[in-house]
């Protein structure tokens, strides 16, 4: 197909464009909704605005491999559908989770065939990352000799998730998820098309949306439901009413996957900052998803030496009472405790000096592993130990007049070190006035 200008774009979505048109009265609402044209896709505008990568794609004329690369319910399928109508392309599409490397090669024949006889293929691939690694390197010679155009659809993070090779030679492009004008746009259309408004009052309407999560497809699916459910000419209801209507959607959270990182280090990042309530907000979500409170609770454990350290040294026991309670009181009521030490350690004063000392010390020790310390602070319980100056001139720090004698304690071969350098916060404040004068003292002594 030729390249397009700004009259051919709009042409071919009016050709196209029927956001509530139906081939099949009988299919689900999300599918008679579906968009007929790029103008319809609603939430992908930095995809499909003047500048957008699809729309100077569409422009061109030329659809290339791509992965889309988004949650649910965000136009996957549908941007791939117009995209084979573009390049008037065969469109064919498959799912990762039910196929094989049978069906794969009957496939790529197929493409073949059809190249043979003038039209190229445009492979839709959902779920791509279920794939293996050796059923994504098949796609490989497919892709390069322009067999198929492969388009890719994944909730999960390309860079992890898919064969660099493969990778390499496709373009991601994320998809976000919808936000409220976007839902009420589709919310619009669906009762466009249904002739009927939605008998929802306007703080249902809202907490419908909030429901969605930015999952489009859920929503119609939703709307579909709420018609069937509540007769024409019936009192719009209320979100009590709505909730009794329709199961409350399970927040979007997989503990084996891209998710369940993402927000444990939204976790992190959050009681790094000293923000306890986005602290507990990225709380909520991981235990609400299903995670093990016991999981959390060992990161707590470790967050408190990293990001907290000697700054509270209380911090540590807060995150392992947690732990110990949430074993003793289980779900729900132990949470309370995960929540209790979340916001005392998001409220304390952060330091990684002890964490920066920590991994400083297993450097130099890595680098000087062999030498041996020095005599004067090793034991001689034999007689041969004594002659070799095994402990001979060690200053018993307990009887010196400040309790510290000053001795080297690092091998006599190596320079003196410092690895912990604390800041002046919180309990490390007392620890640096503790350094400085011990230092004093040694440069006396």
């Amino acid at each position: 197909m030729a390249g397009l200008d700004a009259v051919a774009w709009r042409a071919m979505n009016d050709l196209f464009a029927s956001d509530i048109e139906s081939s099949a009265d009988d299919a689900p609402l999300a599918d008679r909704l579906r968009p007929k044209g790029f103008d319809d896709v609603v939430g992908q505008d930095h995809l499909l605005g003047d500048s957008g990568p699809l729309r100077r794609m569409v422009e061109a004329g030329r659809v290339s491999s791509l992965v889309f690369w988004g949650p649910p319910g965000t136009g996957k399928t549908t941007l791939s559908r117009l995209l084979a109508d573009v390049g008037d392309l065969e469109f064919v599409q498959i799912s990762a989770i039910f196929s094989g490397v049978a069906e794969l090669k009957k496939i790529f024949e197929a493409a073949r065939l059809r190249r043979q006889n003038g039209r190229r293929t445009l492979l839709f691939v959902d779920e791509i990352h279920r794939f293996n690694r050796s059923q994504q390197d098949s796609f490989l010679p497919h892709v390069e000799d322009g067999t198929i155009t492969l388009v890719g659809a994944t909730t999960e993070n390309p860079s992890f998730e898919l064969n660099a090779a493969l990778l390499s030679r496709m373009q991601v492009l994320v998809l976000k998820r919808l936000d409220d004008a976007a839902l009420d746009r589709l919310l619009g259309r669906a009762e466009r098309l249904s002739e009927r408004e939605l008998p929802l009052d306007a703080e249902a309407r809202a907490l419908l949306r909030a429901m969605a999560d930015g999952d489009g497809r859920y929503l119609l699916n939703m709307v579909e439901a709420i018609f069937d459910l509540v007769g024409e000419g019936e009192e719009a209801i209320g979100p009590d009413a709505l909730m009794r209507l329709v199961q409350r959607r399970a927040a979007a959270y997989d503990k084996d996957r891209d998710e369940h990182y993402n927000l444990i280090s939204a976790l992190h990042k959050s009681m790094r900052g000293s923000d306890a309530d986005a602290a507990l907000y990225w709380l909520a979500r991981m235990l609400a998803g299903g995670e093990d409170p016991l999981y959390v609770a060992r990161r707590l454990i470790r967050f408190a030496s990293e990001d907290i350290g000697l700054a509270d040294p209380n911090a540590l026991t807060q995150a392992l009472a947690a732990r110990e309670a949430f074993e003793v009181l289980g779900s729900p009521e132990g949470e309370l405790a995960i929540a209790q030490a979340v916001v005392y350690l998001a409220t304390a004063p952060k330091s990684n000096a002890l964490y920066r000392a920590q991994k400083s010390a297993w450097k130099t020790a890595g680098r000087t592993g062999s030498l041996m310390p020095p005599k004067h602070i090793l034991n001689a319980p034999t007689g041969m130990m004594k002659d070799l100056g095994y402990g001979d001139g060690y200053a018993y720090d307990h009887d010196t007049e400040q309790g510290f004698s000053g001795q080297n304690y690092f091998p006599d071969e190596m320079q003196r070190e410092r690895f912990y350098q604390p800041p002046e916060r919180g309990f490390e404040r007392e620890i640096v006035k503790r350094l400085k004068f011990w230092e004093k003292l040694r440069q006396r002594g």
